[in-house]
């Protein structure tokens, strides 16, 4: 299985730039986008049909914001939308699929970069996200849980760690929530793979950031300790330019590694 997480900032726009052209040559078997920042009325989905792809999308309410959509050449044997807390769901931040005895969470977490009341929204996002997955897993143990955190994890993950330290996604408080995350279970596939690897996944547009390479890591593909085994590869692909972020790529086995 290969799949991509991919925070595309509106898919309208992306399709513009290419998408489909790229993922046409692609192998890749699940896409997980987010920041779709539309409805599936506004969007010509025939040409992700025509590629193989079926879909499942959870918008939000607000126009022209959020939302995330999955699409697959696998039939998922489950799909949810949001995890039951409104404040959350009407805002398009989290699409479940099921596929067998895996559970995909394509998620989209809330940026506190429009100032402390979008901090607090985001920090009580973090408390629930938590405990949901936390309650997720006693029936659904094997989780992988992609998408744009919005948070820089370790100084290897940001360009500059010194001048960003009080910085919104890369707070001690918000790195703390994900060393909580990552001591409960759950493995940065990437750096599980790559342990001192310099990659970043986001790139501000101004002052040529992403041709000097000054970015964040922000993206992750999240995998319970139960799917280690499964675990072959996950990497930036830096070089696929669409939008400010760029995909994270995921290869699992369909079993456990002998």
């Amino acid at each position: 299985m290969q799949l991509i997480s991919y925070n595309i900032n509106g898919i309208r726009a992306a399709i513009r730039n290419g998408l489909v052209d790229w993922l046409a040559q692609q192998p890749f078997d699940i896409l997980c986008f987010q920041e779709v920042k539309a409805t599936t009325d506004v969007v010509d989905l025939s040409i992700f049909e025509q590629l193989g792809y079926q879909y499942h999308w959870h918008a939000a309410e607000k126009k022209g914001y959020s939302g995330v959509a999955t699409f697959s050449k696998i039939a998922p044997t489950n799909v949810v939308l949001g995890c039951g807390l409104p404040v959350y769901d009407c805002e398009g931040r989290i699409l479940r699929t099921d596929f067998g005895d895996v559970t995909l969470l394509n998620c989209y977490f809330p940026s506190g970069t429009s100032g402390d009341l979008r901090q607090g929204v985001k920090m009580e996002f973090l408390r629930d996200f938590y405990d949901y997955v936390h309650e997720l897993r006693k029936t659904r143990p094997r989780l992988i849980v992609v998408g744009d955190y919005n948070i820089a994890h370790t100084p290897l993950d940001i360009h500059d760690p010194v001048r960003n330290k009080n910085t919104t996604g890369f707070l001690p408080e918000e790195r703390a929530w994900m060393d909580r995350w990552f001591a409960a279970g759950m493995t940065d596939s990437f750096r599980f793979k790559h342990p001192d690897k310099v990659a970043y996944s986001w790139w501000s547009y101004r002052a040529g950031a992403r041709t000097n390479n000054k970015g964040w890591r922000i993206d992750y593909a999240s995998i319970t300790d139960t799917l280690r085994d499964r675990l072959i590869d996950c990497q930036m692909l830096p070089d696929v330019v669409h939008a400010d972020h760029c995909p994270v790529w995921l290869s699992m086995s369909e079993s456990a590694k002998e």
